[in-house]
């Protein structure tokens, strides 16, 4: 049945081509393009898409230097560090861990002075009690995105 986990096909097929229009995709999932329509809105209000994106290759525009950032925090302070770290444009992701460290970041620089002065605005940070970072020397994979399983 053409319907039978359009869910996880509709967004597989995202993934494959983001900007494909609704027409293309009802063509390759043989469905209407209302039905198209009907899901992707659902998905977009459920928080299973969270928005259209280009994937920006930040080696070719100049930043080549990422760094892995590992941060312990004082207390009850978490929330407000990893908002702060949200706020630097370069931090790609930011997580709250488990483990020795409170939070991991990853950031993009352009050169290692412009990592350097944003560990040592870090160190800075009254809340952060001590960090430790590794420079990526090679990333053979990086914000890569996996298709669904669908069931056969």
């Amino acid at each position: 049945m053409a319907y039978e986990h359009l869910d996880a096909r509709l967004v597989n097929a995202l993934l494959g081509d983001g900007r494909a229009s609704l027409r293309s995709l009802a063509e390759e999932l043989d469905v209407s393009v209302t039905t198209v329509s009907n899901h992707l809105s659902d998905l977009e209000a459920e928080g299973a898409i969270e928005g259209y994106t280009p994937v920006v290759n930040y080696d070719v525009l100049g930043y080549d230097v990422t760094a892995i950032i590992q941060l312990k925090v004082h207390g009850d302070a978490l929330p407000e560090v990893t908002d702060r770290l949200q706020s630097h444009r370069t931090m790609t992701s930011v997580y709250e861990v488990t483990g020795d460290y409170d939070i991991i970041a990853i950031g993009k620089f352009e050169d290692t002075d412009g990592m350097n002065d944003q560990i040592k605005a870090l160190l800075n940070d009254p809340d952060i009690r001590e960090s430790n970072t590794s420079v990526v020397l090679n990333a053979p994979a990086e914000n890569e995105q996996f298709e669904l399983d669908i069931p056969e």
